[in-house]
C-alpha cells in the first residue's frame, strides 16, 4: 500500500492529499530515510513524521486497505 494512503487509513494524517504534502515537503521518513507518497509501506516499517516542533514514530504492525474507525489504531504501534 502507498505511504499516502497508509497514513489515511491509519487515521494517523486525515486526509490523503495532506499526507502526499507532508511527504513531498520530507516530513515523513521511513526507516530513517525521507520517503515519497508513493512509498509501498510494508510491515515493520518505522515511520517518523514531523509536525512542527512535535515528531511522531509508529511501527507498522499490519496493512489492510479498509479498516473500521475503531480498528484504525491497531494497524501501528507507538514507538518513543
Amino acid at each position: 500500500m502507498r505511504l499516502d494512503k497508509y497514513l489515511k487509513v491509519t487515521r494517523i494524517i486525515k486526509r490523503r492529499t495532506v499526507a502526499n504534502e507532508a511527504c513531498d515537503a520530507a516530513h515523513v521518513t521511513v526507516n530513517g530515510r525521507p520517503a515519497k507518497a508513493s512509498y509501498d509501506v510494508k510491515e515493520g516499517d518505522l515511520i517518523e513524521i514531523t509536525f512542527g516542533a512535535r515528531t511522531l514514530k509508529v511501527k507498522v504492525l499490519d496493512v489492510k486497505e479498509t479498516v473500521g474507525k475503531n480498528d484504525a489504531a491497531t494497524l501501528y504501534e507507538v514507538v518513543e
